[in-house]
């Protein structure tokens, strides 16, 4: 059994952030797309259920799901793509990435502080 490292999950992290980011685009571009059911990304609770399990291994094969929610109301085209919670899933994952990028900084800050102490 192998342990988790602080950098493992913050790499997962950002790369959930890159796919959630890059879905969220394809729900905008195909907002008047008829028929188009918009898409969304599982990984905070895939994440969770690694970190509560025994085997640590499964950390290097984590990643992030594209899964089509059936939540969200469909318009008369057959599109359920709804811009206002497009651009709220937006700015939430803008904050998520830029959370990802600030512990990465803090781990860096602490590496470069103890290889001074030295």
């Amino acid at each position: 059994m192998s342990k988790i490292e602080i950098f493992d999950i913050i790499g997962a992290g950002l790369k959930a952030e890159a796919v959630r980011q890059r879905t969220i685009a394809n729900n905008v571009a195909n907002l008047q797309t008829p028929g188009y059911h918009r898409l969304d990304v599982r990984f905070e609770d895939l994440l969770a259920e690694v970190l509560d399990s025994s085997d640590k291994d499964e950390m290097q094969e984590i990643q992030a799901e594209i899964f089509q929610p059936n939540d969200t109301p469909v318009n008369s085209s057959g599109n359920n793509v709804n811009l206002e919670m497009e651009v709220g899933q937006m700015v939430e994952n803008s904050l998520r990435h830029k959370t990802y990028i600030r512990l990465l900084q803090k781990k860096y800050q602490q590496i470069d502080l103890a290889i001074e102490v030295k």
